[in-house]
């Protein structure tokens, strides 16, 4: 089977990973990654993988099946469009927007499973299969992977626990124009380090700031790696604001802090005043709810850390192309195919 990992931002490598994993250990799978050079210059698996920056080849692969991390993959290109999700975001409006781009929705729980066989009764033109999320399949592998790195990091600084903070990057939901002063206070309250780890898009000004922040106190630091999750894993706590990476570390059963979250349910302690952090920091890790409020969103949002998420998707795949056939490309109306051409280009068809 030909198959295209579609890799439009550098978050997205480590979601569509555990695919090309997967794909190893079988010879009858050939993989071609598409990389946007416009968002990724520097490919971090460009000695590793096969891959390009040209949907023209992409095109002349004549891929059977295409993982998809994000909203758009260009209609004319064959092959199952199966979108895989880029979070667990729920709140986020987006999330559920019916783009009508993929053939196959592979769910990361049954939270999200049972409104998407909504929108499919609606919509009639995609199938939904819960399979869980592909960051699960490297964090199954890499659960303790870190500890002895978190451990040096805390026995260097002589603190007692790490706490990440990741904020989303969109200026009307983020907490960084507000939150640097308590962050401070935090640090020098605490038995803490603190980790500085921000969405690949965030605005420039925003990371010249925290920058700053990072070189002015030792017990902080800027984290340039893309991969976010080994950082989840090696924190004890996690701040945020409507970053859908609160849901990793929620699933992993740590306590989350965030500020203004746009959900209309908060399975966690959610500030509406940044100067509140410091008990919040003290409440998330004492008070009974919080564990309770977590173990619902294991079960719920995604409960499949058995290391098998990309098997389920191949699997799911391969039976979409068993029943249907191999997609010549997605049938579209005009404006979803010009919004895809604008995109990503055209292409010169066989």
């Amino acid at each position: 089977m030909r198959i295209v990992l579609f890799c439009e931002h550098k978050y997205a490598v480590s979601i569509l990973s555990p695919l090309q994993t997967e794909t190893n250990k079988s010879d009858k799978y050939s993989v071609l990654w598409f990389v946007d050079a416009r968002n990724i210059p520097d490919f971090p698996l460009k000695n590793e993988v096969n891959w390009t920056n040209s949907m023209q080849e992409v095109y002349n692969f004549s891929p059977e099946a295409i993982f998809v991390p994000g909203n758009i993959v260009p209609y004319y290109l064959p092959g199952v469009k199966a979108e895989i999700f880029h979070g667990y975001a729920a709140e986020k409006k987006d999330h559920w927007i019916i783009r009508r781009y993929p053939d196959m929705y592979l769910t990361q729980g049954p939270f999200f499973t049972k409104s998407f066989q909504k929108l499919a009764l609606k919509y009639k033109d995609f199938e939904v299969v819960e399979t869980g999320w592909t960051r699960q399949d490297w964090i199954y592998e890499n659960l303790h992977t870190f500890d002895a790195e978190k451990q040096q990091l805390l026995d260097k600084h002589q603190k007692q626990q790490i706490v990440l903070y990741a904020p989303t990057f969109s200026p009307s939901l983020t907490s960084l124009p507000v939150i640097k002063e308590a962050l401070k206070r935090l640090t020098d309250e605490k038995e803490i380090v603190l980790l500085l780890k921000f969405h690949p898009l965030t605005k420039p000004e925003w990371v010249d700031e925290y920058r700053q922040l990072a070189a002015e106190n030792e017990h902080i630091i800027w984290v340039d790696d893309h991969q976010i999750t080994k950082y989840i894993l090696m924190s004890d706590l996690m701040i945020s604001d409507t970053s859908s990476a609160l849901y990793e570390a929620l699933l992993l059963d740590k306590p989350v802090i965030t500020y203004k979250n746009a959900a209309d349910i908060h399975y966690w302690l959610d500030m509406k005043d940044v100067n509140e952090l410091t008990k919040a920091f003290d409440e998330v890790q004492t008070e009974a709810v919080y564990p309770l409020m977590r173990e619902w969103i294991i079960d719920n949002y995604d409960p499949y850390l058995d290391g098998k998420v990309a098997e389920r998707m191949l699997q799911a795949v391969e039976d979409y192309i068993t029943r249907h056939g191999v997609p010549k490309e997605r049938k579209l109306n005009f404006w979803r195919k010009y919004q895809s051409i604008k995109k990503f280009g055209r292409i010169k068809r066989k």
